[in-house]
């Protein structure tokens, strides 16, 4: 008897798609009567992502989950380089014929039921229609920030603009129902400021509500229970939510950085600090000598994954250093030979999961957020480009889950950084970080916890994940249950 499919969307890049194919592998291996189909996005320039894709593909050749790669297409420019929001929006507009035909070419051999996509694919929802099944949303931010986008998308509704509301420089939104505390204007993405971004923002938001049958969040409800509540008071006009994660990457499949694994084998229990900010992070030769510095001032032992930053306007990821002594201040290596180490890309996963691990230096991306909890190691928070600002502030000051380092940086992609943080503000937030006495830690321990028993068998993930395999097959032709 045929399977009934589900046809996945996932965004472009690493971030989304690693997320949304674990949620896959999840859901075939919790009901045997489904299987998956990915219809992967690849933009140019983005080599780890293609690689990435055709591993899965292999991977998984064979099983309940397939891999369709969508034609590469030539990213959509109308002359403004500045519009972001259109250059988005005519690319999965673009790609709307490419899914539409990759679906025909499926319908003869599956029982299609239904379409989850990617956060920001919702024009995708058309096609589902066009296939009579429902669309379903894959959120893989924070609850937190889709209940603040809900709100923001509410305000532009009324003719409410960001500037309006917040009415001065250091001014702030308060009295939201999903938040104990004040939203700072620094914890506020940047493309909420930007007037034809916001307002795409804003529409594709206003989308949720309207041409979405339910959303998949990647968070668990006793972390973010204040949000899904206001979420699921039915007044909102939210659709159906599912709270399912947290859904991680835990196992890497490649052998680097097995030498900086080695290493932390040699390291006492919770004694080192871990920065990494992400496949998108990286610093100028400034902003490195400040952290080689603040390392230094801290005496505490380190792993840091350095990479190096790609040309000025170039649309390239990061990548290792030929040579990581060019990047570093003279002396430094030898210096802290005795405790610390540098290296380029790290399996950021097992090193978290790794005994001697005891902080995380983290950009605050929400995959790497929801990493740190289950393995129980606190954060100290650096964020830099997109939703960064508000996870580190939904961490720091809304849940009192992480430490700072500082809550201002801004280093949007394509972008200057509007300054550089001191090596006495990340000797500070390094040391609060390792403190042994900090209530973090202990919260975060507890929270860890937490997030396990949430994915085990009648947990919270566990049932929200059934509920909405439950409503998926709903949708399954009469008798072929």
């Amino acid at each position: 008897m045929k399977k009934f499919e589900v046809v996945f969307i996932p965004g472009p890049g690493m971030g989304h798609l690693a997320s949304i194919v674990e949620m896959a592998k999840l859901l075939v291996a919790r009901d045997a009567r489904l299987s998956v189909t990915v219809l992967a996005i690849k933009l140019p320039h983005d080599a780890q992502t293609a690689h990435h894709i055709q591993t899965l593909s292999a991977a998984f050749e064979g099983k309940s989950i397939r891999f369709i790669v969508l034609p590469e297409l030539i990213f959509p420019n109308d002359g403004n380089s500045s519009s972001s929001s259109f250059l988005v929006e005519k690319l999965y507009e673009s790609y709307k014929p490419h899914v539409r035909q990759a679906v025909i070419n499926l319908i003869g051999s599956i029982n299609l039921v239904g379409f989850v996509i990617d956060m920001f694919c919702t024009t995708m929802s058309d096609v589902a229609k066009e296939f009579g099944v429902p669309c379903y949303l894959f959120y893989t931010s924070s609850a937190g920030f889709l209940a603040f986008s809900f709100h923001l998308q509410e305000f532009y509704e009324q003719n409410k603009n960001i500037e309006e509301l917040l009415q001065n420089p250091d001014g702030e939104l308060a009295n939201l129902p999903s938040f104990i505390n004040p939203v700072p204007r620094t914890a506020i993405p940047g493309f909420f400021f930007d007037k034809d971004m916001a307002v795409w923002f804003h529409d594709n938001t206003r989308k949720f509500r309207t041409e979405i049958q339910g959303i998949l969040i990647n968070t668990f409800v006793e972390m973010e229970s204040h949000m899904m509540k206001w979420m699921s008071n039915g007044s909102s006009k939210i659709p159906k939510l599912y709270a399912i994660g947290p859904i991680l990457q835990c196992n890497s499949s490649v052998n680097d950085g097995l030498e900086a694994l080695k290493w932390l084998d040699e390291q006492p229990v919770d004694s080192v600090v871990f920065l990494c900010f992400g496949s998108r992070g990286s610093f100028d030769k400034d902003q490195v000598a400040e952290i080689a510095r603040g390392l230094e001032r801290s005496g505490v032992r380190f792993l840091w994954a350095l990479r190096q930053p790609p040309p000025e306007g170039a649309m390239d990821g990061p990548k290792d250093y030929a040579d990581i002594n060019q990047a570093l201040p003279e002396g430094f290596l030898e210096r802290t030979r005795s405790v610390g180490r540098v290296i380029g890309w790290a399996p950021q996963a097992e090193i978290l999961a790794h005994p001697a691990t005891g902080g995380f230096v983290s950009h605050c991306g929400w995959n790497s957020t929801l990493e740190s909890l289950w393995h129980g190691v606190p954060m100290a928070a650096w964020p830099m480009y997109a939703e960064q600002q508000f996870n580190a502030f939904e961490m720091v000051a809304e849940l009192g889950l992480a430490v700072a380092v500082c809550l201002d940086y801004r280093k949007d992609l394509g972008r200057e950084r509007l300054r550089v943080v001191s090596c006495e503000e990340i000797e500070c937030g390094i040391r609060t970080l390792m403190d042994e006495g900090n209530e973090i830690r202990k919260k975060v321990k507890g929270k860890s916890e937490e997030s396990r028993r949430s994915m085990r068998d009648g947990g919270s993930s566990f049932v929200s994940l059934c509920r909405f395999i439950d409503d998926v097959l709903a949708n399954a032709p009469e008798g072929n249950h």
